[in-house]
Order: C-alpha cells, then sequence, then structure tokens
C-alpha cells in the first residue's frame, strides 16, 4: 500500500471509515437531545402526572441505570465485542422513549427514563470500543472531537426546542419526536455492523462481584444525586449511605490505583472524574449566582453556558487536527484553562463581582474542557486491549458521572449550610475556590504521569 492509501484510509470520511464514523455521530447526537431537551419539559411532564413530589426521580432513575447499563456493557463489550450491545441498545433506548411518551402516570414515565438510562449506557460505552476497533490511535483525536461537536446543535436548538413542543403542542413529543429518528439510525447502523472487525476472543480477566458493584454504584450514584438536589435533612444523611456503598464498589469498577492517582491508565481515569466534577459543580451554580446576586433572567444566565459548549467544541476540534501533541500535555492544558475559568468566576460571586465577564471567562473553561475530556478519551483506549478496552471504557464513564454527582452534592450542601439560594455568595466563593483547586491538582498529577511507568 502507498503513502497515500494509507493516508486516504485514515481519514475519518474515507469509504473504509464513514459507516462507522456517521453511525457513532448519530447516536451521540439523538442521545444529546434527548438529554437536553428532558430537562426543559420535565416541570410540565410531572405536573401532569401528577407526581410534583417525585419530581428529582426520572433523573435518578435514569442515572442509576445508566451506571449499571454502563458497567455490563464494558464486560459484554470484552467478552463478545461491541456488535451485540449495538444492536440491543438504541432499541432499548427507543423502548424507553416509546414508555414515557405514552406514559399515562408517573410509574411508566419512571420505568420508560430506567429504560433510556439503561439504553444509553450501552450505546456509550460501545462507542468507545468501536473506535478502538476501527480507527488507528493517530486518528481517535479526530473522531472524538466529532463527538464533540454532536452536542453543540442538541446544546443551541434542544432546550428551545423542547420548550415549544412543551408550550405550545404537548411534551410527550420531547419523546416521541425522537423515536422515529432512533429507529432510522439502527436501521442504519445495522449494516455499519457488519463491517467491523471480527472480535477476537482472548483471555478476559476475571472481575468477581462486578455486577454487586454496578449495582452498588448505581445505587451510591444516585443518593448522591438525590442528596445533590435536595441538600437537607436526611436527604444528606442518604447521600452519606450512598458514598459508604459506592467506595467498596470502586474497587471493583474502577483500575487498581485510580483513587490514589496511580500513573497511566489510574490517573487518566481519575483525571477525567477531577475533571467533570470540578467544571460542572461549578457551571451548576453560575445560574444561580447570575438571576439571585445580580438579577439576571434565567435566558441571561444561560447564555455563558451556551458559550461554554462553543468553546468546547471548538477547543475539541483544534486538538483533533494536532494529533502530534502528546495526549497528557493536553489533558494538563486542559486542567489549567479549567481553572482558570472557575477562579474568574469566583469573582462574579460577590454583588461588585463583574458579572459580564462570566460568559467569556466560561468559555475559557469549556475550552480547557474541550481539550481535556477528547484527550482522556484517546489516552484510555491507548492503554487498553481487546480483553480490557469495554473495562476501561465503562471506568471513565463511572469516573465522570460518580465526579459530577459527587461534587454538585457537596455544592449543594455547602450552599444550603452556609448559605441560601436568595443569597448564595457566602457558599459560591469557597466552594469555587476549593474547585479551582481540585483543577489546579488535577494539572499536576497529569502531563508526563499519564504515560504508564517504563
Amino acid at each position: 500500500m502507498t503513502t497515500t492509501e494509507s493516508a486516504e484510509k485514515s481519514r475519518l470520511w474515507s469509504p473504509d471509515r464513514r459507516g462507522p464514523t456517521a453511525g457513532i455521530i448519530l447516536l451521540v447526537t439523538l442521545l444529546a437531545f434527548e438529554a437536553m431537551g428532558v430537562s426543559t419539559a420535565m416541570p410540565r411532564m410531572v405536573s401532569e402526572l401528577r407526581g410534583d413530589e417525585l419530581y428529582a426521580w426520572p433523573f435518578v432513575a435514569f442515572l442509576a441505570s445508566s451506571v449499571v447499563a454502563t458497567v455490563l456493557s464494558g464486560r459484554f463489550c470484552d467478552l463478545r465485542g461491541p456488535k451485540p450491545v449495538l444492536l440491543t441498545g438504541p432499541l432499548v433506548f427507543l423502548a424507553g422513549l416509546l414508555v414515557a411518551g405514552f406514559a399515562q402516570e408517573m410509574g411508566l414515565l419512571l420505568a420508560g427514563r430506567v429504560l433510556q438510562g439503561f439504553g444509553a449506557g450501552m450505546q456509550i460505552v460501545a462507542i468507545y470500543v468501536v473506535i478502538g476497533l476501527v480507527y488507528p490511535e493517530r486518528d481517535r483525536p479526530a473522531v472524538f472531537g466529532a463527538l464533540a461537536a454532536a452536542w453543540v446543535v442538541p446544546s443551541l436548538v434542544g432546550p428551545a426546542l423542547a420548550g415549544f413542543f412543551t408550550e405550545h403542542l404537548t411534551w410527550r413529543l420531547v419523546f416521541l419526536a425522537l423515536a422515529p429518528l432512533v429507529l432510522i439510525g439502527f436501521l442504519l447502523l445495522v449494516p455499519v455492523l457488519r463491517t467491523l472487525p471480527k472480535h477476537v476472543d482472548g483471555v478476559v480477566p476475571a472481575r468477581r462481584g462486578l455486577l454487586l458493584a454496578a449495582v452498588g454504584g448505581g445505587v451510591g450514584v444516585s443518593a448522591l444525586s438525590w442528596a445533590a438536589q435536595h441538600p437537607r435533612g436526611l436527604n444528606l444523611l442518604l447521600g452519606l449511605v450512598g458514598l459508604v456503598v459506592l467506595v467498596p464498589s470502586l474497587r471493583i469498577l474502577l483500575p487498581r490505583g485510580t483513587l490514589t492517582a496511580r500513573r497511566g491508565l489510574p490517573v487518566v481515569v481519575l483525571a477525567r472524574g477531577m475533571l467533570a466534577g470540578s467544571f460542572f459543580a461549578t457551571e451548576a451554580f453560575i445560574p444561580l449566582t447570575l438571576t439571585s446576586v445580580h438579577g439576571y433572567s434565567p435566558l441571561e444566565s444561560g447564555i455563558p453556558l451556551t458559550l461554554s459548549a462553543l468553546g468546547w467544541s471548538a477547543a475539541s476540534m483544534w486538538q483533533s487536527r494536532r494529533p502530534d501533541i502528546p495526549r497528557g500535555t493536553l489533558v494538563r492544558w486542559g486542567f489549567v484553562l479549567n481553572a482558570t475559568g472557575i477562579l474568574g468566576v469566583t469573582l462574579i460571586a460577590p454583588e461588585w463581582g463583574p458579572a459580564w465577564a462570566t460568559a467569556p471567562l466560561w468559555a475559557i473553561a469549556g475550552s480547557g474542557m474541550g481539550l481535556a475530556m477528547s484527550s482522556v478519551s484517546v489516552l484510555v483506549l491507548a492503554a487498553s486491549t481487546d480483553a480490557d478496552r469495554g473495562f476501561n471504557s465503562s471506568s471513565v464513564q463511572i469516573s465522570d458521572m460518580l465526579g459530577s454527582a459527587f461534587l454538585v452534592g457537596l455544592g449543594g450542601v455547602v450552599v444550603a449550610t452556609f448559605a441560601s439560594t436568595a443569597a448564595p455568595t457566602a457558599a459560591i466563593i469557597p466552594f469555587d475556590l476549593a474547585m479551582a483547586a481540585l483543577a489546579v491538582l488535577g494539572a499536576f498529577l497529569t502531563g508526563p504521569r499519564t504515560k504508564p511507568a517504563a
């Protein structure tokens, strides 16, 4: 094969790559539309189904089932390859859309959300495994850059479209309008799966207690998420119980040495949780600060989040065009930019803070996430083999979900304990400083340490 032919085959949209590329981008785009639309429509759907006291449960149900599915999908991909998972996951997700869309009571809505979470968790791990199978290491930054771009349109259009459906038609279209698209995507995906490399049977490490740990992970992350949304009274105790359940589960669900930041794959998996946790925990309280402290409208308070999503996508695309830069270096740069943005928005918490600066500062933080998150994914696949690619892919997703749930929950506890949602400044300042310190720690832990010891 000539150099020119080799270069042609390395492109994402070359004849031998365009099928898998289109398939995984389509799956991620549909998942993103669902994720961005549900929050907008949730108040109306819960009210209509007379489930106001269970408002948070549709989110918790999705999260719990997603954690369990993420773990099981990783194991099945290691044992049998991604094809069976990608043939099943979209159909489970489709069933969840239909159940939720036609639900006449809160119980059916929750059942639909469980199915959606399970289907989504199955798919995202299998997508990682497909990327590891199909694309050489040099092309993976471009793939993850494309996946980041797949979130841009849903982030910009999804909430507005869901709001239009809910206000002028019916909230059920948030689910049902996606159903035919998921079915079309599945039908388009089937012939693509036939072209995937055949799964090579090998020695897959035994992972005793994985199912029990998966359930423990789902319960633990969900309890933390519930405590984050209701940071008061017995709910805080529930969050503590969730943490107690979660810790022993993580010894099985994550690579050994993750929680002690061991060099190589463990610190890469830990970095994912530190990135997601510090960023999303800070972001969760930006609209609150802008509305409560500076009098912004809900629409105005959402502008920094939109610019952050655009910065994330732009930085992810930038890194995809520079495969020669070490991924560990980009992870470190990402942490630095994230810390810069978090430190900057700390100044917004007081009444005298320049609220107008929130948008550019949070765009900087989003750019850091775009550099680092894609690079973490590339590093995880580079450290994986056919026997553990599914496990490692599920581990990085678990780290992401845990970091976000735990630190957002911690922020809720800090606000409830030391301030209030009406006047959050006294809590936001120390909390943001702690998140910035966590991002700085991430910068020190990564860089050259993302490579395994020689």
